[in-house]
């Protein structure tokens, strides 16, 4: 076999690596080493992880290395350290088989490594604390050797942190409604991380590419299956406001998706639920089947839950693993633990099948987009455009026909048409796709310029004659109509946008300059009106005391 040796690079020059596996006095710097070769800079695409987050005196703790099923690795090194210094602490206990302890820096039973032949892409060693009262925060690190010249050192685990109470346990009891009571291990934001998503797990995030760890306005999930092949380690995290959830779908619309719901239950403590909805409705509850190492949490207004089950994902056409999914992200309100219609609602570009680690693109359904692309012409180009043409083309053009008609009344008629017409469109639209009230501001003030832009036209075909002595009544309501319209077809633009805006607020950026350019631009019409007012006036004086 290869030989895979494990280097002290600041002790003894020459260090031999031996076909047990058993490498002696290698273990203060962990540091994978053959033939002069250095580690792997990349991320590593093996992981090391408990299945707790605190640990008591005398207390046994299970340390699984693992990675892709795809790429196992052929040699190992383990030891747990005090956090913030190099000196080991524990023992391992003595695993059969597949692997070997180690005595390193003079304390038996300090390290754990692989033997003859090893390779694979799991393994799970016992972790025993030390049976003295002193309080350590203690962390798992490890080399991996994927083979004669790729290797990975100081790979690290989250922080084990002493407790003197009962032992941490990382499963919470199931109910008869499919939910979780919560365990009394928690797992925070900043547990749950973007590290290794497109490595070792598929991750979909919003907005795109964030943290949970280092934002809490991040809304992230990951699924990363494990070495077996037969089961996947689920986490999720985002604002809370009631739930969150993710979902696995064949299409981008709701309905026929298996679903994952982290939420706060009717005992008012956060618990995790699996449903399946069927349509539009409110999805059905389902049994939580074989899940473990449930971890949730609730703080500083972040909700977060973390579990691995071995039920596959199952929609109607489709199941398993390893076929793709639309990867689905929501969240909302709940009720005495019943969750509400959501109230954001995010979905891959792609499909993606977890067995395949991946970064996915959050997008949006190409019904959304033409429904935002209509409102945004109809409301900030043709509806602009039809007003100003009203307003002050009418005294530019004075004169110009166009169809027997004065020009600026072609124009403003044709752009206000197409204008209505675009609402009305965008308004069936995005209806027609949500089939619901998804509720706040913006669906209300989208309501409103739909229904007064439709009644605008039609007002203005029964207008009374230019001559009518009520003229002006339609005049100065047809006016004050077309400014309630933009004002909420523009307030509806940024709801909008708000609504589907990344953390950094770019669009609502944009779309503030083009507001503020728009603004200055109807500033600067109004001083060339006046002004062309102004001189009309002075022609008009001059004239009349020509003739007097």
């Amino acid at each position: 076999m290869d030989l895979l040796v494990l280097l002290l690079l600041c002790s003894a020059p020459l260090i031999r690596g031996h076909s047990s596996g058993l490498v002696i006095d290698s273990c203060e710097e962990l540091k994978s080493h053959q033939s002069g070769l250095s580690p792997q800079t990349a991320p590593s695409p093996f992981i090391v992880t408990t299945e707790q987050r605190r640990y008591r005196v005398g207390e046994d703790v299970k340390v699984e290395l693992q990675g892709p099923a795809s790429t196992p690795f052929t040699g190992f090194l383990l030891e747990a350290i005090e956090v913030g210094s190099e000196t080991p602490v524990g023992s391992f206990a003595t695993p059969a088989g597949a692997a070997k302890v180690l005595t390193c820096s003079q304390r038996p039973s300090s390290a754990v490594s692989h033997t003859s032949g090893f390779n694979s892409s799991y393994i799970q060693v016992t972790w025993r604390s030390e049976p003295s009262g002193d309080i350590k925060a203690v962390q798992f690190r490890a080399s991996f050797v994927q083979n004669s010249t790729t290797f990975w050192v100081n790979v690290m685990s989250s922080v084990l942190t002493f407790t003197n109470g009962r032992a941490a346990r990382s499963a919470g009891a199931l109910t008869g409604n499919g939910s979780t009571d919560p365990a009394p291990l928690v797992k925070s934001a900043a547990s749950i991380s973007s590290a290794n998503c497109g490595v070792t797990k598929v991750c979909f995030s919003q907005p795109s590419n964030c943290d949970p760890a280092v934002s809490a306005s991040c809304y992230f999930m990951s699924a990363m299956m494990l070495a077996s092949g037969t089961a996947v380690q689920y986490e999720m995290t985002g604002p809370y406001e009631g739930y969150i959830a993710f979902g696995f779908s064949d299409d981008q619309k709701m309905g026929n998706d298996d679903i994952y719901v982290c939420g706060m239950n009717s005992n008012g403590q956060v618990g995790v639920q699996h449903m399946y909805s069927t349509g539009r409705t409110t999805p059905q509850v389902v049994a939580l089947g074989n899940v473990y190492n449930i971890t949730t949490s609730l703080q500083n207004n972040v909700i977060s839950c973390s579990f691995t089950t071995t039920e596959i994902i199952s929609i109607q056409g489709t199941s398993g693993f390893s076929q793709s999914y639309y990867f689905m992200f929501v969240c909302g309100p709940s009720s005495n633990g019943q969750i509400q219609f959501h109230k954001h609602d995010f979905v891959s570009t792609t499909k993606m099948a977890i067995s395949t680690p991946v970064v996915s693109e959050r997008g949006f359904p190409d019904i959304i987009k033409a429904h935002g692309s209509l409102m945004l012409i109809a409301w900030m180009t043709t509806g602009t455009l039809g007003m100003m043409v009203a307003r002050y083309l009418k005294t530019m053009a004075k004169g110009t026909t166009m169809c027997n008609k004065d020009l600026w009344f072609v124009v403003h008629v044709g752009v206000m048409l197409l204008t209505v017409a675009a609402t009305i469109i965008a308004f069936i639209l995005i209806f027609a796709h949500t089939r619901d009230w998804s509720g706040g501001a913006h669906p209300v003030l989208g309501c409103l310029v739909m229904i007064l832009s439709f009644f605008q036209p039609i007002v203005a075909m029964l207008r009374c004659g230019p001559q009518h002595h009520l003229r002006y009544l339609f005049n100065t309501s047809h006016f004050l109509n077309a400014v309630i319209i933009k004002s909420l077809a523009v307030g509806a633009i940024f709801t909008g946008l708000n609504l589907i805006d990344s953390s950094d607020g770019w669009l609502m950026k944009v779309m503030g300059g083009f507001l503020a350019w728009e603004a200055l631009f109807y500033i600067m019409l109004e001083v060339h009106n006046g002004k062309s007012k102004e001189k009309g006036s002075a022609t008009v004086e001059v004239e009349s005391e020509s003739v007097s």
